[in-house]
């Protein structure tokens, strides 16, 4: 069975960091590429962050390039998302996934969440 754990979340001021952590378990780890989401209240899901199993290749999305930093140690089934320079816009529930696509992205499993607030 597959599980996501996220963990890291708090209250920060703006300008301030935060490191977040998603652990797994039930998946060939080493071998999925995984990624950070983030939803704010009233609005839908967005991509944040991606990672390839290798961590040969890093994405981003526009609005946290130079800012937040995503990485993953895989001999502790561990994905991390390092976030510098918060705004207040950043606060939102973050969520961990893990793609298990074959030819393209698919993130089918989903870790609970975890609160992030930056306040002004």
């Amino acid at each position: 069975q597959v599980q996501l754990v996220e963990s890291g979340g708090g209250l920060v001021q703006a300008g301030g960091s935060l490191r977040l952590s998603c652990a797994a378990s039930g998946l060939t780890f080493n071998r999925t590429p995984m990624g950070w989401f983030r939803q704010a209240p009233g609005k839908e899901r967005e991509f944040v962050a991606r990672i390839s199993w290798s961590a040969v290749s890093t994405s981003y999305t526009d609005s946290v390039k130079g800012r937040f930093t995503i990485s993953r140690d895989n001999a502790k089934n561990t994905v991390y998302l390092q976030m510098n320079s918060l705004k207040p816009e950043d606060t939102a529930v973050y969520y961990c996934a893990a793609d298990t696509g074959r030819s393209g992205p698919r993130y089918d499993y989903w870790g609970q969440g975890t609160q992030v607030t930056v306040s002004s």
